[in-house]
């Protein structure tokens, strides 16, 4: 084959498609995407779990939500378990709620912070962090009460145990 005849076979040759990686990417995207449809920020970033103390509460040190982001906790009652989140507000209130509210809780997926709202997994709706505990109702996170004394923080263990009607049917 000559020189020329080279040449010329080099640009008759189709150019290699990217079609053999193009698949499986949008094949782990889609999965990615999909784990975050069902099961929400939430689930796949996990709840610490807590117990309560002899005197039947979980004691919390202010300190621990200094910085205002959400902390997501499970508490493993009698019934089953139960999600709930702690936030210091902006205007320094510390403050509760379960991790569900009256309209989405039978689809579990709870919310998850975006600067000072708190945002449902499942309608996308926002809530002011310092208004959690002060509207109820809706959408809005499901209050939880809770005292500060000082530093310390702390929430009855049967006062998370009213929550279970949230969580009695939660697949985790």
């Amino acid at each position: 084959m000559s020189e020329r005849d080279a040449k010329r076979e080099q640009f008759n040759e189709k150019p290699s498609s990217g079609k053999k990686f193009l698949i499986p990417i949008v094949l782990v995207l889609s999965v990615v995407a999909g784990g975050w449809f069902f099961f929400g920020q939430n689930a796949l970033a996990g709840h610490e779990t807590v117990q309560a103390g002899q005197d039947g509460k979980l004691h919390f040190t202010a300190a621990d939500f200094a910085d205002g982001k959400a902390k997501f906790y499970r508490f493993e009652g009698n019934s089953g378990p139960i999600d709930f989140f702690v936030v210091r507000s902006q205007d320094g209130v510390i403050r509760a709620a379960f991790d569900t509210c009256d309209v989405c809780y039978r689809e579990h997926k709870g919310y998850r912070q975006e600067g000072n709202d708190m945002v449902c997994n499942n309608c996308d709706q926002h809530f002011r962090t310092d208004l959690v505990n002060v509207v109820k109702g809706g959408c809005n996170p499901a209050p939880l009460q809770r005292q500060q004394d000082g530093e310390a923080v702390v929430i009855a263990a049967n006062d998370i145990e009213l929550g279970i009607g949230y969580f009695k049917n939660a697949v985790n």
